[in-house]
């Protein structure tokens, strides 16, 4: 059975809701920087009118964006309506379209209008049901990287049978795509619903591998197309079962692992 149609069987959630393959993210994004930089003829200003059209996405509530039946020619449509206005008004430095540092993700804050929450926003948001599990069955490494190498098998596999298993009944993933890349907004509950999300993120295509590596000290895995780094994902294990699973997509926060510096 094809991969599509396990995961079709698994409920009758819209296929919305998980999602769409990295893969095809990244080149929404490439397509998006490239129609910028032929406008403005900079690749920073590029980058940031992208930036720009990506807050405006996230600004749109879920059913508004629900109801955009293609959302990169929406997103295409709203980089030419911000590159056109810049090119007769340049953005002053210190406005929304001036180049920012990027800050590391270490406090807690509240997200300002058009930005999803990161991880962190996620994690203090979310209840105690992660903490709840580590509590009631302490994991030990052994056990923890048995689990992550596992997962591994299953998602490059694409095999939804051999994942299910795997994920705890009440198990949730999260996202971040720092407003640059075009994910989930929510995080994702239950088990059926993290594996699809999983499976559709990382649905494969040449030149893409997904690796076991250190990620915060434990085990995790690492998504690389070509020699480049697009995803890390971090896994919260109790007993046999992945609880929880934080999926980082943000080219901000990926930029020391393409560097050769993993954090």
């Amino acid at each position: 059975m094809s991969q599509t149609a396990r995961l079709s069987g698994l409920s009758h959630v819209n296929r919305v809701d998980d999602g769409s393959p990295l893969a095809d993210l990244l080149d929404e994004r490439r397509h998006l920087v490239a129609l910028a930089h032929r406008m403005l003829g900079s690749a920073d200003d590029a980058e940031s009118a992208v930036d720009e059209c990506y807050r405006r996405w996230y600004a749109l509530s879920d059913r508004e964006r629900e109801r955009i039946p293609v959302p990169l020619t929406w997103l295409a449509a709203g980089v030419g309506r911000i590159c056109r206005a810049r090119r007769v008004l340049p953005h002053p430095e210190g406005s929304a379209g001036a180049a920012r540092p990027t800050v590391p993700d270490v406090v807690v804050a509240r997200p300002r209008a058009g930005e999803p929450k990161t991880l962190r926003q996620h994690a203090a948001a979310e209840p105690t049901t992660l903490r709840q599990h580590e509590a009631a069955e302490p994991t030990t490494l052994r056990q923890h990287d048995a689990v992550v190498h596992a997962v591994r098998r299953a998602l490059v596999a694409a095999d939804v049978d051999l994942l299910l298993p795997l994920l705890a009944p009440d198990s949730a993933a999260f996202f971040d795509g720092g407003g640059k890349i075009r994910t989930l907004v929510a995080p994702v509950h239950g088990r059926d619903r993290v594996a699809r999300g999983l499976l559709r993120l990382l649905d494969r295509g040449p030149h893409t591998t997904l690796a076991a590596h250190s990620v915060n000290g434990r085990t995790g895995l690492v998504v690389r197309h070509g020699r480049r780094v697009v995803a890390v994902l971090s896994l919260d294990v109790s007993g046999t079962e992945a609880v929880g699973v934080w999926v980082v997509v943000n080219p901000d926060k990926l930029r020391t692992w393409n560097a050769g510096r993993h954090p």
